[in-house]
């Protein structure tokens, strides 16, 4: 019989706990630069939800693929930052992600925290399977950037990196959601996300409820 690994249960609660009381005087002595390549180190890979959707069957099974790429012609450039390409789809069907992301991994205003700003690419189907390709070939215009969707501000903690939305969330137009909130868990495992969409009455409409979407690691490195 094949051995099923126990998924961590990594709570909202414990969120706020490791939070709490993760010395904040750490993300001042790691140097900046040090803490945006950490991030993108982290990211890079395979992370799937196959665990925690054989552990619970309502839970959606998803793999997540995120990619170093290069945006040609980018006047927004610098040295400190790397750009990532992430697509999300439903493991009985890869090719077919439902949600592709260009990422911004940098520093933040005042080089308090990193900053990994997402945009919407302008031709989504374009880079559909790119991480499959050699990373001479990830090349992206910058004009497929795309607009600027949402800014997730990650802190280090002895757990790893905790990272938060704006309080105030941001703006949408997604299934029902006119502003979406979302924090993230990177350690060891991989990822955990609450990853939430609000209407304009400010409810809940769908998202992480009282479980985070736990993506562990399938293969790191890409």
């Amino acid at each position: 019989m094949k051995n099923i690994r126990k998924v961590p249960q990594i709570t909202a609660k414990t969120l706020i706990i490791w939070a709490t009381f993760s010395s904040f005087a750490t993300a001042q002595d790691i140097p900046i630069q040090q803490q945006v390549n950490s991030v993108v180190s982290h990211l890079v890979g395979v992370m799937d939800t196959s665990a925690q959707a054989s552990a619970n069957p309502k839970a959606p099974s998803v793999r997540m693929t995120t990619c170093r790429v290069q945006i040609t012609d980018n006047p927004t450039q610098t040295i400190s930052s790397a750009y990532l390409y992430q697509e999300q789809a439903l493991m009985n069907s890869l090719d077919k992600p439902y949600r592709q992301r260009l990422l911004q991994i940098k520093p933040s205003a005042g080089d308090r925290t990193v900053e990994s700003k997402s945009f919407k690419p302008q031709n989504p189907e374009t880079l559909i399977g790119l991480c499959n390709k050699p990373e001479t070939q990830r090349v992206i215009p910058f004009s497929n950037l795309g607009e600027s969707v949402c800014s997730v501000f990650l802190k280090p903690t002895d757990k790893g990196y905790l990272g938060e939305t704006p309080p105030q969330g941001c703006p949408v137009n997604v299934r029902g959601a006119v502003k979406i909130t979302n924090s993230i868990l990177l350690h060891s495992e991989g990822m955990d996300t609450w990853d939430r969409g609000y209407d304009a009455q400010g409810n809940q409409v769908w998202g992480a409820e009282n479980q985070s979407y736990q993506y562990r690691w399938v293969r790191r490195g890409n």
